[in-house]
């Protein structure tokens, strides 16, 4: 392998010569080969529009010579297209600060710059009025905010609009309901689905209403939140022209002590994030059981039959796509404690937790959305309500007696469906032999289109 030599304040480094990163890179490769997670693309993404900006504004300032500005700028467009993801090699387990991949960015863009014949320095020009103590937090809210409006809440729409299909065209479809997971009185099946629909509606207002902290960016902070070697105004602007170039409404964290800090703000946008694995959990799990079967549990629905469910039993099929979103959520809900007790490190000007929590909540976003799409194409869109499976299990079911107490009294309408239960029997035969009722009576008392 042939090396090249690039240095940094300790010295001097080796470089594979076909990489276009530099010293500090190299050294956080070399310290920091911890796990298989590199840091996310997305928080990638982020300084590069941030650097993209600050070259802008820098130039703008009168700080940064023009032909500076447009180098950076026009090396920053390319790497955005994905050309150079390799070369982003770095650890989530790096310094807390996320300090090893603001210089490798700094790094690549300032090589790239220079293979162009450009004298550009990855601190003195790419870096120029930034610290990574304010850059690593405001590409994480970049990265985060986007995740959610680009990935997530587009999703949330699509289930929406499905449920409300299902909810609509099963509205008269009338089913037993359970609580304790025993038979309880009936409701419709469009009903059923219409908590479901409920669930995904509050989850989508809670992530819109939550994400937007994410929005306040602390870029300008610098250090520890004064500003230093920035020049004045520079968060507004910086701000401004962020927002310009994702195309989303940033907004100027005004205090930038907090911003360092604290984390507050991914913390609660991820706490919504886990009540949405919580519901997904929810709906995922009343679809296999109501699925359950298909001749030795509820079978009140079939769900698509997408592959063989067993290597020794011919078939088989299972609830794949169900298992699959559940373990999702399970993932969620750790991502979540993990991001809370990182969110609550940080000690006097700055959280050092900064990486293992965008990481976390980067995944989170990415696996509910990979997971919802996946569960409402191969098997929410696909279920078949078994009619007569519900219908039977209304008529079996010893919970209509719950019409009878009006009439005949609770405590009679339970002896009513114990008898009817120890004696094999419908609650129409049981109410006529235990005499609280005529067979018209029963007919005229408990009909269940109106128990609905």
């Amino acid at each position: 392998m042939e090396y090249r030599i690039e240095r940094d304040s300790l010295g001097e480094v080796k470089v594979d010569a076909s990489k276009f990163w530099g010293a500090q890179t190299e050294r956080s490769k070399f310290y920091f080969n911890i796990g298989e997670d590199n840091m996310p693309l997305d928080v990638i993404y982020g300084l590069l529009q941030i650097k993209k900006a600050a070259a802008i504004v820098n130039h703008q300032m009168g700080r940064l010579p023009r032909e500076a500005k447009e180098t950076i700028v026009s090396v920053c467009d390319d790497i955005l297209k994905g050309t150079w993801d390799d070369q982003f090699p770095l650890k989530v387990y790096q310094t807390g600060s996320g300090t090893q991949s603001n210089m490798n960015t700094n790094e690549v863009i300032a090589h790239l710059a220079n293979q162009k014949g450009k004298d550009i320095h990855p601190n003195d020009h790419v870096n120029m009025s930034q610290s990574s103590n304010d850059t690593f937090p405001t590409a994480m809210h970049i990265a985060a905010y986007t995740a959610i409006k680009h990935e997530l809440i587009p999703e949330l729409e699509k289930w929406l609009a499905l449920l409300k299909e299902m909810e609509e065209k099963y509205q008269k479809v009338i089913k037993i309901g359970r609580t304790h997971l025993q038979d309880a009185t009936p409701l419709t099946f469009g009903q059923e689905v219409s908590g479901w629909r409920t669930m995904i509606e509050k989850s989508l207002t809670f992530i819109n209403e939550s994400s937007q902290s994410l929005r306040y960016l602390t870029i300008g902070g610098t250090a520890v939140g004064t500003g230093l070697n920035a020049p004045e105004n520079f968060d507004l602007a910086m701000v401004a022209q962020l927002s310009e170039l994702t195309e989303l409404d940033f907004i100027v964290e005004k205090n930038k002590y907090y911003g360092l800090t604290s984390h507050s703000a991914l913390s609660y946008t991820h706490g919504a994030l886990r009540a949405l694995a919580g519901d997904v959990m929810k709906i995922a799990n009343d679809i296999r059981w109501l699925a359950g079967g298909p001749r030795a549990g509820l079978g009140e629905i079939s769900l698509p039959e997408n592959e063989p469910g067993s290597s020794i039993m011919p078939g088989k099929i299972n609830p794949t796509q169900a298992e699959a979103l559940t373990m999702v959520a399970v993932q969620v809900m750790g991502n979540d404690t993990t991001i809370q007790i990182a969110s609550s490190q940080g000690n006097f000007e700055l959280n050092v937790f900064k990486p293992v929590i965008i990481h976390n909540f980067l995944q989170s976003v990415t696996l509910l959305s990979a997971a919802m799409l996946s569960f409402r194409k191969h098997c929410l869109a696909g279920i078949k309500v078994n009619r007569d499976m519900m219908a039977e299990g209304v008529e079996k079911s010893l919970m209509l007696v719950t019409a009878l107490s009006p009439h005949i009294g609770y405590d009679n309408s339970a002896k009513v469906a114990k008898f009817a239960y120890q004696n094999h029997l419908t609650l129409k035969e049981a109410v006529q032999q235990l005499g609280y009722a005529t067979a018209e009576e029963y007919d005229q008392w408990v009909v269940p289109e109106k128990m609905v």
